[in-house]
């Protein structure tokens, strides 16, 4: 079902970036858009849609400090080691092995 209104949400985007038929049928489709955005059904859609995706990022985030004991690998450089890295002119950490060119 997702990636059927995702498909026809690209096809109407695709069609209004794409028409050739004017201002006129640009008002058009923006306010049939406009009038489905301030649907009370599809309003209470998104809420619980929003509600949905809160909860499984929530879960998420629960997961990750579990597994990672509130570390999470990855998130930023550490002092130490942006004391110990060297970086030449380009940017690059230097070396002491030799390059093969």
């Amino acid at each position: 079902m997702r990636n059927k209104l995702m498909f026809a949400a690209g096809l109407g985007v695709g069609y209004v970036l794409g028409t050739r038929a004017g201002r006129e049928r640009y008002e058009q489709i923006k306010g049939a858009a406009q009038r489905v955005a301030d649907n009370p059904r599809v309003q209470e859609a998104a809420g619980l849609l929003g509600a949905r995706v809160s909860r499984a990022a929530n879960a998420a985030k629960d997961m990750a400090d579990d597994k990672f004991g509130g570390h999470v690998p990855f998130r930023g450089k550490s002092e130490r080691h942006e004391r110990e890295t060297v970086t030449s002119p380009t940017g690059w950490p230097e070396s002491d092995t030799p390059r093969v060119t």
